[in-house]
């Protein structure tokens, strides 16, 4: 599977494909030119990689949404904070219809990470709860929807990725548990859906007790032993990808996508430049041609994405407008469920001061976060407001903050912690992404558990004091 610099296919992209016998594309916000735009790319690519094409895109929900401009879903911790199946069954339908629409026949979700550790800097609001049993029941339902709509889910990120202290988009991870410990917690989800799941895409982790010098994804152990013989999986095993600091730093991706198909994957994630891509396409060859890579594990591969494909053909399908509006209105009819609030929260009255970051960028996973001018965008115009934007809240200090009887209320439209944030004078709190920054700020806040347009349908009306937050929150820590 490789990407793609663009919102079409270049003369370099158009050559690479047709020289090679590349199986898949994954899709990122670069490529997406709204709804017209995407489907003529989907339809491009599903001309030159033949009628098995796999087109991927990572959809989970909340703030790790590439297309926009279908109906977008709630974070998965938001469907935690609901519990309801039937609801997560329902967004997975919906989440299917609008990618079927577009040409995209893979989605990269649900996550099956349990959200056991709120330092955790990558997993946070897009893991479903801190219970095993409850990433199971809902990531089942969520699956069951896409399944049914036609759509390929992949779980992710095996054998687990909510216990991490580092982002392996940056970083090699490693998290010290021994096999009884990932057995009782981290592995629950993915052995309770083994039979369910289509795919499942690998983590870039070392567990030192298990495999002391590759992470999972490049580790026999893992995939093999593990994943294939002892859980018993029978579906596609694609690596994460490869340009990955966590990876590529170490391993390189050609020499990295070796390792990873002799580790048990099937498809390896090889995104980068057309050179980085061939170079990657020729180490395979290579391996295949000396016997690194034995025939008979690659024709055993090719069969089950084949399988994959052909179960789920790239469809392009028409989505009824009123079928749209229904799906638009059960986003918004979850996120309004879904808010929750902590130690009180109400809609603050009176003169405000609005702290927040100025602008936020991507973080390579999430989608950029809201600016200052979106975050206005929560009040109704004349709203008293004296807006105290910063280039970083992070290095916010008490000190900066006036108390002057305006009610200070702090939005926060990053994702990193607060760490040295509990005398900061804020009245009310309004995280929009990461909710374990409400563990930073002990003062009464609201979780929108994401920042999507139903999202910020849901707090408008809060904060006009039309909606009663009903959710709650899927990890205890954060009802203390």
């Amino acid at each position: 599977m490789i990407d793609i610099p663009g919102t079409a296919l270049d003369p370099a992209t158009e050559d690479l494909l047709a020289r090679y016998p590349l199986r898949a594309v994954c899709l990122f916000r670069r490529n997406l030119s709204g709804v017209d735009g995407t489907r003529a790319l989907n339809a491009a690519l599903q001309a030159r990689l033949g009628p098995k094409a796999l087109i991927a895109i990572d959809q989970e929900g909340g703030a790790v949404s590439r297309a926009t401009f279908i109906p977008v879903a709630p974070s998965a911790m938001a469907l935690g904070a609901i519990g309801s199946a039937a609801r997560a069954e329902q967004i997975g339908a919906a989440v299917a219809r609008g990618l079927a629409h577009l040409g995209v026949n893979w989605n990269f979700a649900p996550v099956l990470d349990v959200n056991n550790n709120p330092a955790n800097p990558v997993i946070g609001e897009r893991s479903f709860s801190e219970h095993p049993d409850d990433v199971a029941r809902l990531a089942s339902a969520w699956m069951a929807g896409s399944l049914r709509e036609g759509v390929a889910c992949c779980v992710k990120h095996f054998p687990g990725h909510g216990d991490t202290h580092e982002d392996s988009h940056h970083a090699l991870p490693q998290v010290n548990k021994s096999l009884d410990e990932l057995e009782a917690l981290e592995l629950r989800p993915f052995r309770a859906l083994k039979n369910q799941a289509p795919a499942l895409m690998t983590a870039h982790i070392v567990y030192p007790q298990l495999d002391a010098e590759l992470p999972a994804t490049l580790s026999r152990f893992f995939l093999t032993e593990l994943l294939r013989q002892r859980i018993g999986f029978q579906g596609v095993v694609i690596t994460d990808a490869l340009m990955m600091r966590a990876i590529a730093d170490r391993w390189g991706h050609a020499k990295a996508a070796v390792l990873a198909l002799q580790a048990g994957a099937d498809l390896v994630l090889a995104q980068g430049t057309v050179d980085e891509q061939v170079a990657t396409l020729g180490a395979v060859a290579d391996a295949l041609q000396d016997g690194r890579l034995p025939l008979e594990s690659a024709q055993q591969a090719v069969a089950r994405v084949d399988a994959l494909a052909e179960r789920y053909p790239v469809s392009l399908r028409d989505y009824a407008q009123g079928q749209r509006a229904d799906d638009e209105a059960l986003m918004h009819a979850t996120c309004a469920e879904a808010l929750t609030t902590l130690r009180g929260a109400r809609a603050p009255l009176g003169a405000l001061r609005v702290i927040t970051q100025k602008s936020v960028i991507s973080d390579g996973v999430s989608e950029a976060g809201l600016s200052a001018d979106e975050v206005a965008t929560l009040w109704s115009p004349g709203t008293d407001i004296e807006w105290f934007h910063v280039p970083d809240l992070g290095t916010l200090q008490a000190t900066d903050i006036p108390r002057d009887g305006r009610t200070n209320v702090l939005v926060s439209n990053r994702r990193g912690r607060y760490p040295g944030a509990a005398n900061w004078p804020i009245d009310l709190h309004i995280a929009l992404w990461n909710p374990f920054q409400a563990l930073d700020v002990p003062t009464p806040t609201v979780l929108s558990w994401g920042y999507q347009r139903p999202m910020l349908a849901a707090l408008r009306r809060w904060l006009a004091g039309d909606l009663t937050a009903q959710g709650r929150a899927p990890v205890a820590a954060l009802e203390l």
